[in-house]
C-alpha cells in the first residue's frame, strides 16, 4: 500500500483500489430503526480528499479523469470507509483499577466497591496526585491506539477530578490532547460523575457539590469554552432525576449541549429524562424500561450503547438493542474507554458485541459506530460518511468484505487512517 499525507490544502490525493467501499451515504441525520440497515457498501468506488474534505465519491476510473496526476493511497482490495466515532471514553485517567475486576469476580457489585472507596473514587484519587503532563502522557498512546484501529474521532469526558479545580485541569488537558491533533476530539464535562467523598462526609454534602458544580465548575467551563457537552450520571445512588434535572438546566443555561449516562445499572427514568431535556444522547441503558424505549423512539436523543461495559462488567445483561431498533430508535455503540469498567483499547470489538451481545447486523453495527456516532456527538452533518464536502475521516482495512471486521474478533485490520487529511495510522 502506498501511503502519502496531505501536503496542503491543493493537494489532491485518491484512495482506490478497494474490494468494498462502505459509504455510509444519506441523511446528515441519525439513521433511525429500519434506515440502520443500509450501511451504503459499493464495490469499485474510490475517494478523492483536498486538505480536510472529500472532494468526491466516485469510481475509481472516474476519479483519475477528474484529477489526473493526483497522489494515491492504494487501498489494496481492502474495505474503504469512514473512520469509527468512539462518542463515548473516559480516556484521561492514571493506572487501572485491576484489583475491582477481582472484587466482582468474587460477586461484589459495582455500586458496594465505589461505596467502599473504590470505582470513581479510586481513580480521582490518582488523577489528584498526577500532573497534567503526565495525565497528557498516558492518553496519548491510548488514542494512538484507538486510531490504530480506525476511529478518528473521540469524545472524552472529565470526570476523575471531582473538584473545581481538577476537573479544569482535566478539561485542560483534554483541550490540549485536541490541539495536538490529528484526531477530532470531543470534550465533556462530567464534573457530575459522583458525590465526592469529601462532600459525603459532610451535613448536605450532596446539596453543596451540586450547588458548586452549576455555581462554580459550570461558570468556569464556560468562561474558557472548555467542553461542547455536559454530562450527569443519574442513576441510584449517585445522582436522583430532579437533582439531574437541575445539573442539566444549569449545563445547558451556560452553553453545554447536554449527554446522560442514564438507567446503566438500574432502571430509574433517567433515558425519559434525557428526552425531555432534549440531550444529544442518552448512554448505557441497559436497564431501560419500555416507557424509556418509547420515549427516545420518538425523540432527536440518540441511545448511545456500550457493550464492552457490560461484558466485563459480567453483569450477562445488555441494553435491548433489537427492541429500541424495532420501535425506531437511533443506536450508536461507543467504547466506554475507562479505567473501571471498560479497559477497552480496541474499537472493532465494540463491532464484534454489538453483533453478538446486542444482535445488531452488520450493516448497523457499521451505522451505529459511524454515522449514529457522529450523531450522538451533534457532528451528523460532518462526519461518519464518505460524501462530498464532510470531514476527510476515512479508514482502510485488510480484508475483503465489510463484514470481517465484527467477525475477526480481537483482530486490528485496519491499514491506514487519515482525520481531517492528516495522516492518524500510521503517524506519517
Amino acid at each position: 500500500m502506498i501511503e502519502r499525507q496531505s501536503a496542503g490544502d491543493d493537494v489532491v490525493t485518491l484512495f482506490v483500489n478497494a474490494a468494498q467501499t462502505v459509504t455510509c451515504a444519506g441523511p446528515a441525520r441519525a439513521r433511525r430503526g429500519a434506515e440502520m440497515q443500509d450501511a451504503g457498501v459499493q464495490s469499485d468506488v474510490g475517494v478523492a480528499v483536498q486538505g480536510d474534505r472529500i472532494v468526491d465519491v466516485a469510481a475509481d476510473a472516474a476519479l483519475r479523469r477528474r484529477f489526473p496526476g493526483a497522489a494515491e493511497v492504494d487501498c489494496d482490495r481492502g474495505v474503504l470507509a469512514p473512520g469509527f466515532v468512539d462518542s463515548h471514553t473516559h480516556a484521561v485517567f492514571g493506572r487501572g483499577r485491576y484489583e475491582e475486576h477481582e472484587l466482582r469476580a468474587t460477586g461484589v457489585p459495582y455500586l458496594e466497591i465505589a461505596r467502599r472507596g473504590g470505582g470513581i473514587h479510586a481513580s480521582v484519587r490518582d488523577l489528584r496526585a498526577r500532573s497534567d503532563d503526565d495525565l497528557f502522557a498516558c492518553a496519548v498512546p491510548r488514542l494512538q491506539t484507538l486510531a490504530a484501529g480506525g476511529v478518528t474521532t473521540v469524545e472524552i469526558k472529565s470526570g476523575y477530578g471531582l473538584s473545581v479545580h481538577d476537573e479544569l485541569r482535566t478539561l485542560r488537558v483534554i483541550g490540549r490532547l485536541a490541539a495536538a491533533g490529528p484526531l477530532n476530539i470531543v470534550p465533556t464535562c462530567l464534573g457530575a460523575h459522583e458525590v465526592p467523598l469529601e462532600y459525603r462526609e459532610q451535613r448536605d454534602g450532596r446539596a453543596a457539590w451540586i450547588h458548586c458544580l452549576t455555581n462554580e465548575l459550570y461558570p468556569a467551563v464556560a468562561a474558557e469554552r472548555l467542553a461542547r457537552f455536559a454530562d450527569v450520571f443519574c442513576e441510584p445512588g449517585v445522582f436522583t432525576v430532579p437533582e439531574t434535572r437541575r445539573l442539566m438546566e444549569s449545563a445547558r443555561h451556560h452553553g453545554m449541549a447536554l449527554k446522560l449516562h442514564a438507567d446503566e445499572l438500574h432502571d430509574g427514568g433517567a433515558a425519559a429524562l434525557a428526552v425531555e431535556m432534549g440531550a444529544t444522547s442518552a448512554d448505557h441503558l441497559a436497564a431501560i424500561s419500555l416507557e424509556g424505549i418509547a420515549a427516545l423512539a420518538a425523540s432527536g436523543t440518540v441511545a448511545t450503547l456500550l457493550p464492552a461495559t457490560m461484558l466485563f462488567l459480567g453483569t450477562g445483561q445488555q441494553a435491548p438493542a433489537r427492541a429500541m431498533i424495532e420501535a425506531g430508535a437511533a443506536i450508536a455503540v461507543a467504547s466506554d474507554l475507562n479505567p473501571g469498567t471498560s479497559p477497552l483499547l480496541s474499537f472493532p470489538l465494540v463491532l464484534t458485541l454489538a453483533v453478538s451481545q446486542l444482535r445488531l447486523s452488520a450493516s448497523e453495527a457499521w451505522i451505529a459506530a459511524t454515522v449514529n456516532g457522529a450523531a450522538a456527538l451533534g457532528l451528523a452533518g460532518s462526519t461518519g460518511q464518505l460524501r462530498q464536502g464532510f470531514r476527510a475521516d476515512i479508514a482502510v482495512h485488510a480484508a475483503d468484505d465489510f463484514r470481517a471486521l465484527p467477525y475477526w474478533f480481537g483482530e486490528r485490520l485496519c491499514r491506514v487512517a487519515w482525520a481531517g487529511g492528516r495522516a492518524c495510522h500510521p503517524s506519517l
